[in-house]
């Protein structure tokens, strides 16, 4: 047995997590296991000769990542799983740090549909890119403090003596700025820059801009009696990028077709960005991989695609069951979900469904449907952008999960295993949405 099947997938995913606080981080260990794989980074701003079954990656902004492996006749089509790195935070404003009875502190924003009270009583830290005055241009450097630095201490109940009855209420201007320090002489922002510069090895006077986020410095961990449990942050939708990933560089057999795999930043406050799942990175990537062909060549070839889009799943919560639809409760550990909306807030349709079911039944892994109740509004994901903007067949689907877009949240160990199975299920040789 090689080194390669002894890790523990779930294992492999909690680490991917804890060193991707932000989707910056995130793309940086892609790159990293990617170019460990085989996988020659490219450039957008670069001439492409790319060859036959050889394997590529490119970013945008450091924070979206596409990464293929050329068919042996591109014209066959594109097996594409996508998914997006970014989940709910609060992030530093730009001139974040201020003095408040006594305490430094620093103005936080809200980053997508964050559930705020989890932010609370939490040993925070901070991380993401900061940006250097370089001679010629400037440059960007990754940064996370890995020792708790913030805190958002919630009121004692003694002051807020109906908080259990009448639940917390936080306004996002007032309640949630972090305490940092005990009132000094400097500024909480000069002394973050020279913790940075001190961090960075550079001049605080060469730091031009930050774009830093706040987060748990608790580490993710496997839980429960016998380990069926995942604790942990980022997991929608981190966990579904490291399945997509993994699936993609232990597919080695070749294929006709030419299999993709494009994570995108920003879809938690809607896609439409450089970088979101709404921009053309990815289809400017798809036409470029056949731009030794024709047009013709390559609308057939999109014509032959699929996409899956990957994200997380609402499991049935025991305690809030009612909030589920009866005939819908997907729970962990029984295996993906595939997701559909008749308004079409998710791209799966009759064909696309039944599809990744027969995925699933040869990869031997259970499959579970979700629909949301009729009287409850539908959250989305990329799917139904992307398959707007490519007009291929795609299927929404992802692994069962609890507590979304809390700090902290809760999935099942053995669903990530099943989903890397059916993901190279997909990607071997004849497997496509044709």
């Amino acid at each position: 047995m090689n080194k390669e099947t002894k890790i523990n997938p779930t294992q492999n995913l909690l680490e991917f997590i804890d060193r991707s606080p932000t989707p910056f981080h995130a793309v940086q260990e892609m790159e990293d296991y990617l170019s460990g794989k085989g996988f020659k980074k490219l450039n957008e701003t670069d001439f492409w000769d790319l060859i036959p079954n050889n394997k590529y990656f490119l970013t945008r902004n450091g924070s979206s990542l596409v990464a293929f492996e050329v068919g042996s006749n591109p014209g066959e089509g594109f097996k594409i799983i996508g998914a997006h790195t970014d989940s709910p935070n609060l992030r530093l404003k730009p001139n974040a740090g201020y003095t408040n009875s006594g305490y430094l502190q620093f103005g936080v924003e809200v980053y997508g549909g964050v559930l705020l009270s989890t932010w609370t009583d939490r040993d925070l830290s901070l991380a993401g890119r900061v940006i250097l005055g370089g001679k010629k241009k400037p440059i960007s450097k990754l940064i996370r403090f890995t020792q708790p630095l913030l805190r958002i201490p919630q009121l004692a109940i003694h002051l807020n003596r109906d908080v259990n009855k009448k639940g917390l209420i936080l306004n996002a201007q007032i309640h949630l700025p972090p305490i940092f320090s005990l009132e000094k002489k400097s500024s909480p922002d000069e002394i973050l820059k020279k913790m940075i510069a001190h961090e960075l090895k550079c001049r605080p006077a060469e730091i031009t801009g930050l774009e830093l986020s706040l987060y748990d410095t608790q580490p993710g961990t496997i839980a429960g009696p016998e380990g069926e449990f995942i604790f942990s942050g980022r997991l929608d939708n981190l966990a579904s990028c490291h399945s997509a990933m993994h699936a993609l560089a232990e597919s080695t057999r070749k294929d006709s077709a030419t299999k993709v795999i494009a994570f995108y930043d920003h879809e938690e406050v809607g896609s439409e960005t450089a970088q979101g799942a709404g921009s053309p990175f990815l289809k400017d990537v798809l036409e470029r991989i056949v731009s030794h062909e024709d047009r013709e060549t390559f609308f057939r070839a999109m014509a032959k695609s699929f996409f899956i889009s990957a994200d997380m799943a609402h499991a049935v919560h025991p305690n809030y069951s009612e909030m589920h639809d009866a005939q819908h409760m997907p729970i962990l550990n029984a295996g993906p979900v595939i997701k559909s909306n008749a308004s079409q807030r998710y791209a799966t349709e009759g064909l696309s469904s039944a599809w990744f079911e027969g995925l699933c039944k040869k990869a031997g892994v259970p499959v579970q449907k979700f629909v949301v109740r009729s009287d409850l509004g539908c959250g989305s994901t990329i799917g139904p952008i992307t398959a707007a903007n490519l007009g291929i067949r795609t299927v929404d689907v992802g692994n069962p999960m609890l507590s979304m877009h809390s700090i902290r949240e809760m999935s099942g160990s053995k669903d990530h295993e099943s989903l890397i199975r059916v993901f190279k299920e997909f990607f071997r040789p004849a497997a496509g949405g044709k």
